[in-house]
């Protein structure tokens, strides 16, 4: 969801450095960075890496934006030299050189963290024309990530358009709540009696919970996150919870429907076009919901699509 930021600061010709959880590298590798430093959510190790990288690449004089609310990415940047803009939250203000505001009422967090990165750029004097990011979020993949993707496909005998992905894990809790929709096995074995091909491609510490939540979907083997983005893509439809699947496939432009039980699509849902929203806060959709929606979007798809 920062893509439409990155974008905006690149296009600018503003030498970047990116300061993320690693996973996020494999994701960027199409992107004109300077440098990615892994974070480890760890302050003391993380304020190591980024003073270290601004020291060794002469980088004295950059400044920080901060796109995560917290007291501690502040810490982090304002410990290891950096001058920082962001948004007041969390006590953190005093650790900031450009505190602001909250928009109200609050927005997408696409809209909102494009709007932060709009005002910090007014300030270091490289203005936006934009006022807002666009309808799609516009992930660019590299050669790589899509030869993996159909080296993956070939091997299982699935062809581009030939498939549905889900993806029946979500991590963490929402308010102590299990944000994975609990119809993925029912749902599954429907679209397996009429014909269709149902995948999923879990990361290694998901898989025993997704065979548990759709033991009948065909399991392959797990990607890195550009291979992954583009398999989305290369799916005829992704269904998922609220997750970073779903931010994923909105970012490849994939056709998707999101299920959401326990969370606000408002805020967090997929920033796409081609997505689809099912249930809300307090209610997850029923399973003749999700599945009414799906064929809707396969049966307006190619004859690759069709059930075998």
């Amino acid at each position: 969801m920062a893509l439409p930021s990155l974008n905006a600061i690149l296009q600018n010709g503003i030498p970047t450095v990116v300061c993320a959880r690693p996973w996020a590298e494999d994701l960027l590798r199409a992107y004109p960075i300077e440098g990615f430093i892994p974070m480890s959510g760890a302050w003391k190790t993380d304020r190591k890496r980024v003073a270290e990288h601004r020291h060794q690449h002469g980088h004295d004089h950059a400044l920080g934006l901060l796109l995560p609310d917290s007291l501690s990415s502040a810490l982090v940047f304002r410990l290891a030299g950096l001058q920082c803009a962001g948004y007041r939250d969390d006590g953190r203000s005093l650790l900031l050189k450009w505190p602001f505001s909250k928009p109200v009422p609050k927005p997408h967090a696409v809209e909102s963290w494009f709007m932060l990165t709009r005002s910090a750029l007014s300030k270091w004097h490289h203005p936006l024309s934009s006022e807002k990011p666009g309808p799609t979020l516009g992930l660019s993949l590299t050669c790589e990530h899509k030869a993996a993707a159909q080296t993956l496909l070939t091997n299982a005998g699935l062809e581009p358009g030939g498939f549905i992905l889900i993806a029946p894990t979500a991590t963490g809790r929402h308010k102590g709540q299990v944000k994975v929709w609990p119809g993925f096995d029912s749902l599954t074995r429907i679209l397996q009696e009429k014909g269709f091909n149902v995948v999923m491609c879990p990361p290694p510490n998901e898989k025993e919970e997704a065979l548990r939540n759709a033991p009948t979907a065909r399991c392959l083997s797990a990607q890195g996150l550009g291979a992954f983005a583009t398999l989305t893509r290369m799916s005829a439809l992704v269904i998922c919870n609220d997750s970073g699947v779903s931010h994923l496939a909105a970012a490849a432009g994939a056709q998707q429907i999101t299920l959401f039980g326990v969370t606000d699509a408002k805020h967090t849902g997929p920033w796409s076009p081609s997505a689809v929203c099912l249930g809300k806060m307090g209610q997850w959709p029923d399973t003749d919901i999700v599945l009414e929606h799906a064929l809707q979007f396969l049966n307006r798809q190619s004859p690759s699509t069709q059930p075998s």
